[in-house]
């Protein structure tokens, strides 16, 4: 019982972390550009990694290789710079609940590559967990009357910061296994940023310029809470409850992050987005459950 209460705390605050991300997102977008703030939270998300990173290389004696290095600077380019970008485009362009929904479907995109990418079985269990999430998506998106603020162009991008999410965490997976969660998450946040500062550069995007007194309260949020603390969160969910377990905090995401949404912004809560996240919750919980 203290094992289920002590997982549930960390998926929770995980929950959250993670569900308030499009909102906050949505909120530092009017000040600033996507470039830019993908840069600053992932910069200020991997430098508060970093210590937590050391420690959990030290306790595991293992140093990074220049393989290692190479590989991670690779993957954080393709999270950094492609997926998460694409992602605060899709925020810009779309509601946040949509978006949240977009993001959240990743661990089930996660399955389909991981049977490509590295021989995990892909069983018609999964099939039909796929299919009803989709279907579920198609009702929150609702593409035949699409909500005041949704877009195609945002629907496009959310899905394909999604899908590109999960080449990042199923790659991503064997390296987990060998250097620990938060190294890995702190090395691609920093290499990923580092790219994208380089691009901005070239740009002539601003890069710090923009924050003020008035914005730098969910810039920090962003960076800290949302892109930090909650993968720390989320890693120490892992660690306590197990992978599987851990993933429960995407699939509650969407519902934190509609409840949000109609309080912050007051996005309409209306009848196809209940649906929508009904079929792709309830889906989710009956097919983690233990058998």
């Amino acid at each position: 019982m203290g094992l289920f209460k002590k997982s549930g705390i960390w998926i929770l605050l995980t929950a959250f972390a993670f569900g308030s991300m499009e909102v906050a997102l949505k909120l530092a977008g009017d000040s600033f550009s996507a470039l830019q703030l993908t840069f600053l939270r992932f910069l200020l998300g991997g430098i508060l990694l970093l210590p937590f990173a050391w420690h959990d290389l030290r306790r595991r004696e293992r140093r990074l290789t220049k393989g290692d290095i190479g590989y991670l600077a690779a993957l954080g380019v393709l999270n950094v710079c492609f997926s998460m970008t694409l992602f605060q485009l899709s925020v810009m362009h779309s509601n946040a609940t949509l978006a949240a929904v977009m993001i959240s479907m990743n661990p089930i995109f996660t399955m389909v590559l991981a049977h490509f990418l590295v021989n995990e079985p892909f069983t018609r269990r999964k099939a039909l967990l796929l299919a009803i999430c989709m279907l579920g998506l198609f009702f929150v998106a609702n593409p035949f009357a699409l909500a005041r603020g949704n877009s195609f162009v945002g629907i496009a991008m959310g899905l394909g910061s999604a899908i590109l999410f999960s080449f990042y965490t199923t790659l991503g997976k064997k390296r987990i296994k060998s250097i620990g969660g938060l190294a890995f998450n702190a090395a691609t946040f920093l290499f990923g940023s580092t790219v994208l500062l380089a691009a901005i550069l070239i740009l002539d995007e601003p890069v710090i310029s923009g924050i003020r007194a008035d914005n730098i309260g969910v810039l920090l949020y962003t960076s800290l809470v949302v892109t930090g603390v909650g993968y720390l969160c989320f890693m120490k969910a892992n660690e306590v409850a197990g992978p599987s377990m851990a993933s429960y905090a995407f699939f509650f995401k969407p519902v934190i992050a509609a409840c949000l949404a109609a309080l912050v912004l007051k996005e309409a809560v209306t009848w196809n987005i209940i649906v929508g996240v009904i079929l792709i919750l309830g889906a989710c919980l009956y097919f983690h459950r233990p058998r």
